[in-house]
């Protein structure tokens, strides 16, 4: 068995996303490269490959650890406390248009 993130139990099933863009890039006018969903809140950043690094910067102010990616066809989540990629089956898809 492989290793398994220990925080699901933040996970709220019923978070929506905030919007179709990075909340603060679009209130800015920054730019990202991909955007990543706050599993427990909803929240959409973008990644660190983006200038602002804003889903990073979601995790450490607000402390929710698991993101799924927001891009289309992507399906992998990542949890920043336990450092690990991985997939959970069944679970609602996101993505922006």
């Amino acid at each position: 068995m492989g290793d398994q993130c220990g925080h699901l139990d933040q996970v709220d099933v019923g978070a929506e996303p905030s919007g179709e863009g990075c909340v603060e890039c679009l209130r800015k006018g920054g730019r990202w490269v991909h955007l990543r969903m706050c599993r427990s809140c909803g929240h959409v950043g973008c990644c660190d490959s983006s200038p602002g690094r804003h889903a990073t910067g979601h995790y450490r102010e607000a402390g929710h650890p698991v993101v799924s990616s927001f891009e289309p066809g992507e399906d992998w989540w990542w949890c920043y406390a336990d450092e690990l990629t991985f997939g959970v089956e069944g679970a609602p898809d996101y993505a922006h248009s």
